[in-house]
Parts: structure tokens; sequence; C-alpha cells
């Protein structure tokens, strides 16, 4: 039986220095506007109570992707052995369709290569035992990888929140703590 993998963004410790971001496009060797992952930003309020905060984002390796809905090629799967959402470079035509279907945006066209690309969950470094690099370089530890069953049993099973698109659309492996 497949244990389908996924994460858990702690809101309310996420200080929006985008580490994550960073550390992963490093990892990852990406251009200038390609990120795997993403910190959103959103503002409420005014003055005299305004609040920030930030949302730390990649793919959610949905249930129900959007992006291997949207794939005429069959590119984009479901890895059987942990529920991770991949692109397929052998079928990948680089249409963009993924892209335009995922509300989360994870799907990341690469001129270079002329396909999509988007986040694996590191599994060159899982394959090591090692944490994805969202995940060792979060400096509030706001990030954490593992089974989503077991992260739902330790967290809860929020995955919807303001400013962000439905969790009903695609059913994503995430669980966030606000």
């Amino acid at each position: 039986m497949m244990a389908q993998m996924g994460f858990y963004i702690n809101v309310a410790e996420c200080v929006g220095c985008k580490t994550c971001t960073v550390a992963c496009k490093d990892k990852n060797d990406l251009e200038v506007g390609r990120n795997f992952r993403r910190v959103y930003d959103f503002q409420e309020g005014s003055y005299p109570k305004p609040s920030i905060y930030h949302v730390s984002l990649s793919c959610n390796h949905c249930d129900e992707p959007g992006c291997m809905q949207g794939c005429p090629t069959g590119a984009m799967f479901k890895r059987p052995e942990d529920g991770v959402v991949l692109v397929d470079h052998n079928k990948c035509v680089g249409c963009r369709y993924c892209e335009w279907n995922c509300p989360y945006g994870a799907p990341q066209y690469s001129e270079e290569l002329g396909k999509m690309t988007k986040c694996d969950t590191c599994i060159d470094l899982r394959e090591k035992g090692e944490d994805p690099v969202c995940v060792s370089s979060c400096i509030m530890r706001a990030i954490e990888f593992g089974p989503i069953d077991e992260l739902r049993a330790k967290y809860g099973t929020v995955n919807d929140m303001k400013g962000m698109p439905s969790a009903s659309i695609t059913k994503p492996n995430i669980v966030i703590h606000s």
C-alpha cells in the first residue's frame, strides 16, 4: 500500500524569509523566474491592527492533481510508492497545459529544456535518508515532510486557508497550521 507523502506548513511560525525558496533554487539550479517553492505574503486589516502572514508552497502532490488532468501526453504522473507527482521528460512536449490546470502554480516551464519541471520532494536527498532541502533549510522549522497520514495525526487535517485555492479542487496533501 502506498504511503502518500505530503508537507506540513506552520504559517504561525513562518517569518517570510524565503530561505526555503532560495535553498530550493540553489539545489535545483533554477534560473530567475522559475521557483519550485514560493512564499506568498498576505496582508489583512488596517491601522491600528494590520496583520501579515506568509505561506510557503510548492507542489502539494494532490490526490486529484490538476496538472495530471490537464496533461495530454500523460507526462505528469503520481509515483506509486509515495504519491509524489513527477514529470516524465520523455513524454512532456512543453505545452504548459499542466501549468494552466494547477491552481497552485506548481509546474514550471524550463526554457532551456522546452519542458515542464516541478518539485519532486528532493527524491535524491530522500533516498539518502535526508529531508527535502526546503525542510532542512527552514530557519523557523516551519516546514515538515513525511507520510501525510502521520502529519495529519500530529497536526490535524486543515489544508485550506484564506488566500489559497479551495482544497476541494485537487485535494492537496498538505497540512496547514495558522
